[in-house]
């Protein structure tokens, strides 16, 4: 994406990151986005009034107030002309609000602006059974007489399927939960529990020590929930778990089947957000700026294949835009759905079959180094609110870049609906 106006990531910040119904239960997504904002500007001291436009994305976005950004830029008190539009594409709908800015910026619309994501699985809204909604509608909607509410009761009957029924996170397409999807994609690429199980041992055990070093700091905030509990770290990485204790565990989605609950990302609560701004305005204002996109992909393939096996096409098409080999990247960064899904992926980009079949390429892609892939653990060990993801793997990258002198960044993300996502970062000296 050559271009002579150029968006730069300034700096990113996130809540941390916790279990759904913990310690986030009484915060809603627009509440974790203040949060996650509010931290930003004070960690950069970065004027209100210097804010033009937030994106944001979001999965499970509440009925009542859907345009989470504009929220947040009414909530924190930014200049009343500070925009604000949401963004949904599945779990890949941070890194959309991200590039979505970057984007814009670069078009020459804003100087200075916020994108990130955020999601609250505690919150989301359980849906009522369309024959209850087309019942009672008119009396919620109209000024009802008592004949109303008789005919809504006529219609009601037989009362045995007027039950909330559980959320399902599935494809609407193939009434495919994602679990099921992963199960299906380890039998396909021949990835086995064994494999599953090191996978997310790894990925705890180099988030702990991200943890533990302090490498996340640059990054997470100190939240203070409306209970007046302060919440300083991520809640769901276990420095302590081992291959052994992970093999222990039933599998979930299939009686004999490999993936469980350990080797899958949990249902969390978080947001995380990045400002990013031309490079001529970050440093007019004093800012060192961390990183650049190179280039971005979004593609989509067949649910009815494999469902999350997209960012095995949308990686090389983000590498090829930004003239670049997997030689050339020095970090690579793949979100975690399930430890099925991640290690699909890297089999994928090492096949030559899939290059020539899928790709339209004569040779693979090529082996990612385990040494730079997701490097401080991922989404199986942090956790994965939906519409944060993104922004949150962008922030890592950036600040990985900037304090290891690294050069490239290569990002992946898998999404519901059959989206691959991707972006190359490049570091900014």
């Amino acid at each position: 994406m050559s271009t002579t106006r150029r968006a730069v990531i300034v700096s990113g910040a996130r809540t941390p990151f916790v279990r759904a119904f913990t310690d986030y239960t009484r915060m809603d997504s627009i509440a974790l986005a203040d949060a996650a904002v509010q931290g930003l500007l004070d960690r950069t001291d970065l004027p209100k009034n210097e804010v033009q436009a937030i994106v944001w994305g979001g999965v499970v976005l509440p009925s009542a107030a859907p345009n989470i950004a504009r929220e947040v830029a009414l909530d924190l008190g930014l200049d009343y002309g500070c925009e604000g539009y949401t963004v949904t594409r599945a779990c890949a709908s941070g890194l959309q609000a991200v590039t979505a800015a970057a984007a814009a910026i670069e078009r020459g619309e804003y100087d200075v602006m916020i994108a990130g994501g955020s999601d609250s699985t505690s919150n989301a809204e359980i849906k009522l059974p369309q024959k209850v909604v087309h019942s009672m509608a008119p009396i919620a909607l109209g000024k009802p007489k008592i004949k109303d509410y008789l005919t809504a009761a006529r219609q009601l009957a037989p009362f045995t399927d007027i039950i909330p029924t559980r959320p399902r996170i599935a494809e609407r397409t193939t009434g495919e939960v994602m679990g099921e999807s992963a199960e299906k994609m380890a039998r396909i690429n021949g990835i086995s529990r064994a494999d599953q199980d090191e996978f997310a041992a790894r990925s705890h055990h180099r988030a702990a020590a991200a943890i533990a070093c302090g490498r996340f700091d640059r990054e997470v905030l100190s939240v203070l929930t409306p209970s007046g509990k302060r919440v300083e770290r991520d809640g769901l990485v276990r420095p302590d778990t081992s291959v052994e204790k992970l093999a222990r565990l039933a599998p979930v989605f299939a009686e004999d089947g490999t993936v469980t609950a350990g080797n899958s990302s949990p249902l969390t609560d978080g947001a995380s957000a990045v400002l990013l701004m031309s490079e001529d305005k970050a440093r007019a204002l004093g800012y060192q700026p961390l990183a650049a996109f190179r280039s971005w992909s979004y593609v989509s393939v067949d649910p009815k294949d494999q469902v999350l096996i997209g960012p095995a096409i949308s990686m090389p098409r983000a590498m090829d835009k930004a003239g670049l080999s997997l030689a050339d990247i020095d970090l690579v960064d793949i979100h975690e759905a399930f430890a099925a899904q991640t290690l699909s992926v890297v089999s994928a980009l090492a096949s030559h079959e899939w290059a020539k079949n899928r790709l339209d390429r004569d040779e693979a892609v090529g082996q990612i180094d385990v040494d730079k892939l997701n490097v401080h653990g991922g989404s199986v060990s942090i956790g994965h609110p939906f519409g944060a993801t993104g922004a949150r793997m962008v922030t890592t990258m950036a600040n990985e870049l900037a304090l290891t002198g690294k050069e490239t960044a290569l990002l992946g993300i898998c999404a519901a609906g059959g989206i691959g996502a991707s972006a190359v970062l490049e570091r900014i000296g």
